[in-house]
């Protein structure tokens, strides 16, 4: 790029216009880690750099709330997830897995199951950090559009920041469940005819 005299210019930068442009994103980081740091997001722990597959062929759930968040990881990286929470849940048929990519071996699974038998998976105070979820649902007496710091339906301390979107219901089933989460947390978690297997190669729950 040449000046007005035809001069050749080369990295220049319009401090002006960047900063202008810089402001909403510095903003946006600082409001988040001010979230952080009130406890208001995702964060009672550092999550890993995978994400892990979870399905099961049906759930059932009292006490029902979502709404979204961010979870962070140990290099402080902020990462956006869908919080559902749950007070009190049962799976049935649960799989969970992940896949490990390492020099060398290559890919390593691992695949944990459990309520494949009469016994469900029980779990309370259940929260999952997903990015993603599908199967078919169904919903008692639900609410759409709430603000997220209002929410009273779920599990204590199951709100998010004040203004944000989130729905609530009495209960929820879902069957067909598949999501892909960063994080789960549950005050119990029981889970009957566990078995946990690995192996080589990609062996996923979907």
């Amino acid at each position: 790029m040449k000046d007005a005299q035809g001069r050749q210019v080369t990295g220049r930068v319009r401090w002006r216009k960047f900063a202008v442009l810089a402001v909403p994103g510095f903003a946006a980081t600082a409001a988040l880690a001010v979230a952080l740091a009130d406890g208001a997001l995702a964060a009672s722990f550092a999550v890993s750099g995978q994400q892990f597959k979870v399905s099961a062929d049906s759930l059932e759930g009292q006490g029902f709330a979502q709404y979204g968040s961010v979870d962070t990881n140990a290099r402080g990286d902020l990462l956006p997830v869908a919080v559902t929470a749950i007070k009190k849940a049962e799976l049935k048929k649960l799989c969970q897995s992940v896949v490990t990519h390492l020099p060398i071996i290559g890919d390593i699974s691992l695949n944990l199951s459990a309520g494949g038998g009469k016994d469900p998976v029980e779990a309370s105070d259940l929260f999952v950090d997903a990015t993603q979820l599908s199967g078919n649902a169904v919903f008692k007496n639900i609410e759409i559009g709430r603000d997220a710091s209002t929410l009273d339906k779920g599990p204590d301390n199951a709100q998010g920041m004040q203004d944000l979107f989130a729905q609530q219901a009495d209960s929820v089933r879902i069957t067909n469940l598949q999501q892909v989460a960063w994080a789960t947390n549950a005050g119990t978690f029981k889970l009957s005819g566990l078995s946990m297997k690995v192996a080589k190669g990609k062996r996923e729950c979907f």
